[in-house]
């Protein structure tokens, strides 16, 4: 995973749990700096005898590891791109936030999605926003979406309507539907049955709406609202945030009176 915005340091002794007891003191003479690798080319050194107390011992931890999920999805049609999202942030199984933008406007033509450890994420966007920024005004145009992927991809490892999905390590896959996220499986079993081509504007908001409220459904860590955007030539368009519990009830109601109807 690229980046790590934490408020601390998780240091490693050549990548396994070592117990240092008070009688190694020769290793901390032998060993006056522990390097840390932080997945770039740069290294963190912190003097090894400050985690060495004079009668006790001490335990070096591994790094932990992250508990996320979300469920963001984003498909091309012939009216543009939809881009949608939840706003639940979780910990494990902590709701941690029920009201995050896991969808993040660049510019006027470009949006993006994000999956992860939130506070990589936002860091990453914001250099993204403003390294186009940069380069807008210094060239006196936007960079187009493929180069702002590679951009993106660079940093973590011609103007066309496009989807590219960016991952952590660098990796860049383009293609006509996306859907990221521990709730993802749940979404691609909508798209996957109603996506078409020929989509109007209209019903590809109703298939984004569908496939995040059914992923949120029976994705324990995806939830709460939608956030969803439409972007064509003209720019980006966002609609109203929709609360998913609404959403649920009204499905419950239908689902309801066709059983009804079914029963007379």
């Amino acid at each position: 995973a690229p980046l790590f915005a934490n408020s601390g340091c998780v240091f490693t002794c050549e990548h396994n749990q070592k117990t240092l007891q008070a009688s190694d003191t020769d290793i901390c003479v032998k060993w006056k700096h522990l390097q840390f690798p932080l997945g770039s080319r740069q290294a963190c050194f912190v003097p090894l005898s400050s985690f060495c107390p004079p009668k006790n011992s001490m335990t070096v931890q591994r790094p932990f590891r992250l508990a996320h999920g979300t469920t963001t999805l984003g498909f091309i049609f012939q009216g543009g791109v939809i881009a949608a999202a939840d706003t639940r942030a979780s910990a494990g199984g902590l709701v941690a936030c029920p009201a995050v933008h896991k969808i993040t406007p660049i510019h006027s033509h470009l949006v993006v999605t994000s999956s992860g450890s939130g506070a990589d994420c936002m860091l990453w966007e914001r250099i993204l926003i403003r390294e186009i920024r940069l380069y807008q005004l210094r060239h006196g145009h936007r960079l187009s979406i493929r180069a702002t992927a590679k951009l993106l991809s660079s940093m973590l490892h011609p103007f066309k309507e496009g989807l590219i999905y960016v991952c952590s390590d660098g990796a860049r896959l383009q293609g006509d539907v996306f859907s990221v996220g521990s709730g993802s499986p749940y979404a691609y079993g909508v798209l996957d049955r109603e996506l078409r081509w020929s989509l109007s504007k209209g019903e590809a908001i109703s298939l984004a709406r569908e496939a995040v409220f059914r992923a949120t459904h029976r994705d324990a860590y995806s939830g709460n609202n939608v956030d969803l955007f439409h972007i064509t030539a003209q720019g980006w368009s966002q609609r109203k945030r929709e609360d998913l519990k609404e959403e649920y009830y009204r499905d419950k109601e239908k689902k309801g009176k066709k059983k009804n109807d079914k029963l007379k």
